[in-house]
């Protein structure tokens, strides 16, 4: 009877992870990595959340996402992506920017990375190719960066009589010698005069538009930086307070009323990234995923800024307009 119990016993023992296993793998955790916070990128996560649907995945149904935010301090992104490695997560995603990206792909080989940036992700060391792309990273990438010199040259189309412009820079990009340089040569091509304005930190934003006002300035571009983009509310108050045209990479600045942006869809870059993720998460490689680009860039126009400003744009820029917000 006891020889029957024991064999019973060790019979239910033997069950128990064969029944702990066919109740299905545990949830798949995504690791973001933010180098902000999550209130000024809502739209952004909203879109990711959304093609990670597309994919076949909700977060607190079939998959879970843990958050890691740099809240501005993009020194802090190394050991938050060694934090999201050491929990083990199944993906990490890597959005705004190329400091981002390149503090994932530091901290693991391993782990799937997805990034989302603005600028090349080969020329900026993250991939080696964008059709193949080695390794545990892939990703999209906009032409935020490359947008730069065309937002210098929609600022001259609607300020004609300028001699003179701004151009806000955070010292910090790892893109921002690049811009500067394409900015310059497109600024001697226009005949204009650049002021180059650096900021880095919120508490710079005052001296740059006290600077260009005593520079006399016709208008202010900002040059591509995550830093920038998720802080554009902010920036365009600026703009309206001290009587600023300027232009920025996101549609945020002109609709916070900022006088125009122009760049790329992060929406879109989000929505892909999220698609990406949910791929991955269902089996496919990183390494077979080409570098998506989107390549679509969307022109805003706040004509209730113009109007306020005293700018009268010309027809031509109107017309080309993605939107102009009444």
């Amino acid at each position: 009877m006891r020889r029957r119990k024991y064999i019973a016993l060790l019979g239910s023992a033997a069950a128990w992870p064969l029944a702990s296993r066919a109740q299905g793998p545990a949830m798949p955790v995504i690791g973001y990595l933010g180098n902000e916070s999550a209130r000024p990128i809502s739209t952004r996560l909203r879109a990711f959340r959304e093609g990670l649907a597309e994919a076949g995945f909700v977060e607190g149904r079939n998959v879970a996402i843990e958050f890691r935010w740099a809240e501005g301090q993009y020194d802090r992104l190394p050991a938050l992506a060694a934090d999201l490695v050491r929990r083990e997560v199944d993906v990490i995603v890597a959005p705004g920017g190329a400091p981002v990206a390149l503090a994932a792909k530091a901290a693991t080989r391993t782990i799937p990375i997805v990034f989302e940036m603005g600028g090349d992700p080969v020329a900026l060391g993250v991939v080696s190719s964008l059709s193949r792309p080695e390794g545990n990273l892939t990703g999209i990438s906009s032409l935020s960066v490359e947008a730069s010199t065309k937002r210098l040259e929609i600022l001259h189309e609607a300020l004609p009589a300028a001699t003179g412009m701004g151009i806000a820079v955070n010292p910090t990009s790892p893109t921002a010698n690049s811009q500067l340089g394409k900015l310059r040569a497109t600024a001697a091509a226009l005949g204009l005069d650049l002021h180059v304005l650096p900021a880095s930190t919120e508490d710079q934003f005052e001296a740059i538009f006290a600077a260009l006002l005593q520079l006399r300035a016709g208008g202010l571009v900002f040059t591509s930086d995550p830093f920038f983009a998720f802080r554009s509310e902010q920036l365009a108050a600026l703009a309206l307070r001290h009587g600023v045209p300027a232009i920025t990479q996101t549609r945020d600045f002109a609709t916070a009323g900022g006088l125009m942006s122009y760049g790329g869809d992060f929406v879109q870059s989000h929505r892909h990234a999220g698609a990406y993720t949910g791929r991955i998460l269902r089996g496919e490689r990183p390494s077979n995923l080409p570098v998506q680009q989107i390549t679509r860039l969307e022109l805003l126009i706040n004509l209730q800024t113009a109007r306020r400003f005293g700018i009268s744009l010309p027809r031509s820029l109107l017309g080309r307009a993605d939107e102009v917000i009444e």
